[in-house]
């Protein structure tokens, strides 16, 4: 792969590529990503803790910020030496469009998450793999089906950015190629057999193979996007690639502030003791001047700051001393599992999986998200395919730009467009409603 082809400033739409004088194609993606609607519903949506009152505990908005603010720093920093590297190729570009594209791709990584956060995933992926939806799944492709039975966010994200999302009529937010896929940290299709993965470098971690990034419906627009910006195909007869380098920025910056985060959220919370949350972080800042504060929050605070930071220059030096084997498609791991704080920052997260993860709190909301959505999905899954009074209502009422001529896959897709597009609070709501447990109030 080449820099200024994984660079590319090129829209899926070139006629709509219109750039003003004041932001740069990758500042516009960053801008567009702060104005959309389903950005601004991650606010309600499950980071760990699912509709809590306590304002400080990050919501998958906050979250979303902070990462693209990590991403931000991490993409300029590794732009100012590739930038150098590359100087003839790259002659018109700046380390900052680095940095812009890994923020932008940071900001929306999350954007397609259904309601309950992962727990959400599952329960659409259990739902569909239930024999409920056996008689829909069986008239449908394999590929299809894959996309339902291992339904992914991630997926959803790029469906959204590339089709849901349409200011001023147009189709998708209009990201560039460059953006779009270092979007996508899973670049293949569902329903990928194992056999064909192991073909594939033994000796990775193969970490971009684990999900897949697209549906079925978006497949030709993401083999689009790779032409573009010239990413490696793993398999000729497979819509599979290796992953765009900045990806792993991405991944490294999402990682940093949930592993570093959920601890901090997780001592708030009081699922994770002052003593403990205080080693671990100076763990990781073994051999740093550091400062002492009388109060505890403001400790943490502070530590869980120089601890982001480190992390930072050790992900920024091993991205740089990998540049070969990124480009060449040969590096599928984890940057934060090669820096020299990895080991520390497993046991960290096996720490709050024990201690946060697995509280009664957050148990109970996997519980009530399987119950939500399953039901949910039951009912408007059922109202698109088939024909009576009270399932049309759902369709007319709730799905207003329904077609009853669509194909069957676009049916159920504009089902999951809907669901995983609520917010937590509007999901229980709906629940409720249609489940009579909740009823309108009526006036006179």
């Amino acid at each position: 792969m080449q820099w200024r082809k994984l660079l590319s400033r090129s829209r899926l739409f070139h006629n709509l590529n219109v750039e003003d004088s004041g932001r740069t194609a990758f500042e516009k993606d960053f801008d567009k990503i702060i104005f959309s609607s389903y950005f601004r519903r991650l606010k309600d949506k499950t980071q760990v803790f699912s509709l809590v009152d306590n304002d400080y505990i990050r919501s998958r908005l906050s979250h979303s910020l902070e990462a693209s603010c990590v991403g931000r720093t991490l993409g300029t920093l590794v732009g100012q030496e590739i930038v150098k590297r590359h100087a003839k190729e790259l002659y018109d570009y700046t380390a900052r469009d680095f940095g812009d594209i890994v923020a932008a791709a940071c900001l929306s990584h999350d954007i397609g998450n259904p309601p309950f956060g992962h727990a959400g995933e599952d329960a659409i992926q259990e739902w569909f793999k239930s024999p409920n939806a056996a008689a829909v799944l069986s008239l449908l492709t394999p590929g299809q089906q894959a996309d339902f039975k291992c339904f992914e966010g991630n997926a959803q994200g790029f469906r959204i950015l590339t089709k849901l999302d349409k200011p001023q009529h147009r189709q998708g937010l209009q990201f560039t190629c460059a953006t779009l896929a270092t979007f996508t940290k899973y670049p293949r299709e569902a329903g990928i057999n194992s056999n064909s993965f192991n073909k594939y470098n033994s000796n990775s971690d193969n970490k971009s193979t684990k999900k897949h990034g697209f549906f079925q419906e978006e497949k030709e627009l993401f083999a689009q996007i790779a032409q573009e910006v010239g990413l490696i195909r793993r398999q000729k007869d497979i819509a599979w690639w290796c992953r765009h380098p900045l990806v792993f920025l991405v991944e490294a910056a999402d990682d940093i502030c949930y592993h570093i985060v959920d601890l901090e959220d997780g001592f708030s919370m009081g699922y994770i003791d002052y003593a403990e949350a205080k080693m671990w972080l100076i763990d990781i800042l073994e051999g740093e001047k550091i400062e002492q504060f009388d109060d505890k929050k403001e400790q943490i605070k502070y530590l869980r700051a120089k601890a982001i930071h480190k992390l930072i220059t050790e992900v920024k030096q091993v991205f740089l001393d990998c540049e070969e084997q990124l480009l060449s498609g040969t590096f599928d791991s984890p940057l934060t599992s090669q820096i020299a704080s990895g080991l520390k920052l497993k046991e960290i997260i096996e720490l709050t999986r024990k201690n946060v993860y697995e509280a009664c709190e957050v148990v109970e909301v996997k519980v009530a998200g399987y119950q939500v959505l399953g039901g949910l999905l039951e009912e408007f899954v059922s109202a698109v395919t088939n024909n009576n009074l009270s399932k049309s209502y759902l369709t007319k009422k709730l799905l207003p730009n329904f077609k009853d001529t669509e194909q069957l896959y676009s049916k159920v897709l504009q089902v999951t467009d809907y669901i995983s597009g609520m917010t937590d609070s509007y999901a229980v709501s709906l629940f409720k409603k249609i489940k009579g447990i909740s009823l309108p109030r009526g006036g006179r």
